[in-house]
């Protein structure tokens, strides 16, 4: 705190007084308190990673550098302290910092990008459910190229693979894709005819990974979360469109064709999901939960002019029996969530 107090004094003194003093002088004070600034704040840091004025105190040091270097210390010694306090917020809002000083500095930011994303999923793996590490990763997706983007979405999936049950990750897959999706529409104003081939065929491969997913790994609550996410955009944006795309990329001859083949593939997810074993786990109860749950929340999304089509194939009834053999104990609740169903359809 003293020598912070005394770098302080000295910019504030230079400032006023700054030809009225050595030159030589300045600078090698000047030097030897920033040292001492950035030693004990390093130290201090170092056993307590969440103690503010330091970090605070290293960033007014850095400034006055303007080097590159100082910047990518500060990299290394965040870095340290995530080593050992992977949740630290302040460690996370420092690198932040950091990350974009340099951007105003230099055109590295790909590169440092893809060091920060190998980062991050090496802290996610030793730091189970760490939001912090993955909202610093869904904060880097502005920063990455084109190629990166892809990169990181076919590298994040065998990630996914190995650790359904962390959300954070699959909300990461989703800034990507939405990433991927901004930059396309830059590059070309979408027409009337409606999105790429290119952005179809990543949505589709996305839904059969993910139903890959539902059916291998039972009663996973992120699964069926990012279903949703993928489900929402598609009907917003590709069964409203009504040339439609094909999985082939080849136009359709109306919206109620890609309504039909999309909503008789959730369908089949449904039933083969509700299936409840005798003597099962209670995974197939939550997976039946999950399914059911899913499809009330899918009703309400879909275009007015195709849920009568829906109503025929699927009736609320079936699920409300569905969700209170799955979870009896909040029938209270289903109760009001099919009603609420029933009562916006009429």
């Amino acid at each position: 705190m003293t020598a912070n107090r005394q770098f302080k004094e000295l910019n504030s003194t230079s400032n006023v007084s700054g030809a009225e003093n050595s030159l030589c002088t300045s600078l090698s004070l000047d030097d030897d308190i920033e040292s001492a600034v950035m030693k004990h704040s390093r130290a201090l840091l170092l056993l307590s990673c969440d103690f503010g004025t330091a970090w605070h105190s290293r960033k007014l040091v850095v400034l006055e550098k303007h080097k590159l270097s100082a910047l990518l210390d500060e990299l290394l010694l965040s870095a340290l302290v995530l080593s050992y306090s992977p949740k630290s917020e302040y460690a996370w809002g420092h690198r932040k910092w950091v990350i974009k000083s340099i951007s105003e500095k230099c055109s590295t930011l790909p590169e440092i990008a893809t060091k920060e994303s190998e980062l991050v999923e090496k802290i996610a793996e030793r730091s189970k459910m760490n939001y912090r590490a993955w909202n610093h990763r869904c904060w880097l997706v502005s920063y990455m190229t084109r190629e990166q983007l892809l990169h990181e979405l076919k590298r994040s999936r065998n990630w996914a693979n190995l650790h359904v049950a962390d959300h954070c990750c699959f909300h990461y897959r989703s800034q990507l894709m939405l990433k991927i999706l901004e930059d396309r529409c830059c590059e070309q104003e979408i027409s009337s005819s409606g999105y790429s081939v290119e952005i179809y065929l990543l949505w589709k491969d996305e839904l059969d990974w993910d139903e890959m997913l539902i059916k291998r790994y039972i009663g996973r609550e992120a699964l069926w979360l990012h279903r949703r996410f993928l489900s929402l955009f598609w009907i917003k944006h590709f069964l409203t469109d009504h040339t439609g795309l094909s999985s082939r990329g080849e136009q359709k001859t109306s919206m109620n064709d890609d309504f039909s083949v999309f909503m008789d593939n959730e369908l089949h997810l449904l039933h083969s999901c509700s299936i409840i074993p005798d003597n099962s786990f209670d995974d197939y109860q939550a997976q039946a939960m999950h399914s059911a749950t899913y499809m009330l929340w899918l009703i309400k999304q879909i275009p007015d002019s195709c849920r009568i089509e829906l109503q025929e194939k699927l009736k609320t009834e079936n699920l409300k029996a569905l969700l209170n053999k799955a979870c009896p104990e909040r029938s209270s609740t289903w109760d009001c969530l099919t009603g609420y169903v029933e009562a916006s359809d009429h």
